[in-house]
């Protein structure tokens, strides 16, 4: 970073802290502090705070398909930063909707290195998921993991779990009627609670009769994206030095793919982009049904250079293959 930017910086908050708007739950506060700790180093002495809040969606003890979708774990957020409450807004990627447009004036403006982006099943007593017995409920409320679980083993039941995964993992330990939960493997690191019996699902794709549970990750797993008003230059200058290229253009391709396949909150949609050893970029969809009995796959490489590219292909090969169908029934 620039002497330059950093007087510049220095100057443009020399009366006020700059200000990160967060959700308040224990993981997203872990994110934003991370955030904070990278300013500082480019900018010593630079005031930052955090602001925390209590979105609707976290509120909300029922289905998010009720509430209006996953836009509800950000509005309020983007209402403060549209309205110069705070200065930059610190998301899980997973969590921001790909049909719902960004507020005018802002973007994301740096991406962090994308983190582990497995899934895990988590027990109390460390049984394994092919171990456990018929008719077992597994926690999730996200429909990509259900349906994707139900492919493998359509006799488990799920049942949706909300709440932060420091009170998922408590129900767990406190409600018996819950055999194992599905999380991020990443949350889990964030929380400190690696030290869980948990068992890693892999995130290639296999056939339902293989015996392997694969887990595809959804869209923006394990990225943390950081949105600021486009007008702020100085903001916007500061994130593109926290911004990772790679990652920057990994999300830009799972992105693209999700907003042309007009998924809602409720469609079970998965997506994960990727380098590959020779440096092409990767990026494999699937699109599932409710249940997990029908789905399309596609797996596609381009140039890294041109990631929307190559989400525009694999969209277009989803909904060739009938991708729309299976969104539209979900909608019902």
């Amino acid at each position: 970073m620039t002497d330059a930017l950093i007087n510049l910086l220095r100057d443009a908050f020399s009366d006020r802290p700059l200000r990160i708007g967060t959700r308040s739950s224990p993981m997203a506060l872990y994110q934003a502090n991370d955030v904070r700790d990278r300013i500082h180093k480019r900018v010593p002495g630079l005031d930052v705070e955090l602001v925390p809040m209590t979105t609707s969606a976290d509120r909300w003890p029922g289905s998010l398909a009720e509430l209006g979708g996953k836009g509800n774990f950000t509005k309020e957020i983007d209402r403060s930063l549209t309205s110069a409450q705070i200065d930059i807004a610190v998301h899980c990627m997973k969590d921001v909707p790909g049909d719902v447009p960004l507020p005018q004036g802002t973007a994301f403006g740096a991406y962090l290195e994308r983190e582990d982006v497995h899934d895990v099943v988590v027990t109390r007593d460390g049984t394994p998921l092919a171990e456990l017995p018929e008719g077992a409920i597994i926690g999730t409320s996200s429909v990509r993991r259900h349906a994707q679980l139900h492919m493998y083993r359509p006799d488990l039941r799920t049942e949706p779990i909300r709440g932060n995964v420091n009170s998922r993992l408590a129900k767990l330990d406190e409600d018996t009627k819950y055999a194992a939960l599905i999380l991020a493997r990443a949350g889990l690191g964030r929380i400190d609670a690696l030290d869980r019996h948990y068992e890693v699902l892999p995130l290639e794709f296999h056939p339902a009769d293989s015996g392997i549970v694969s887990m595809v990750p959804a869209v923006g797993a394990g990225v943390i994206g950081i949105q600021a008003r486009t007008a702020d230059d100085s903001v916007m200058r500061l994130l593109d030095e926290l911004n990772h290229p790679a990652t920057a253009a990994h999300i830009l391709a799972e992105r693209t793919m999700l907003h042309l396949l007009r998924g809602h909150c409720n469609s079970p949609i998965a997506g994960h982009a990727s380098t590959t050893p020779d440096g092409q970029l990767s990026l494999y969809g699937m699109v599932f049904n409710g249940d997990g009995s029908q789905f399309v796959r596609a797996h596609l490489w381009g140039d890294p250079g041109d990631p929307a590219t190559l989400g525009s292909r694999v969209a277009a090969d989803l909904l060739h293959q009938g991708a729309d169908q299976l969104i539209t029934e979900t909608r019902k």
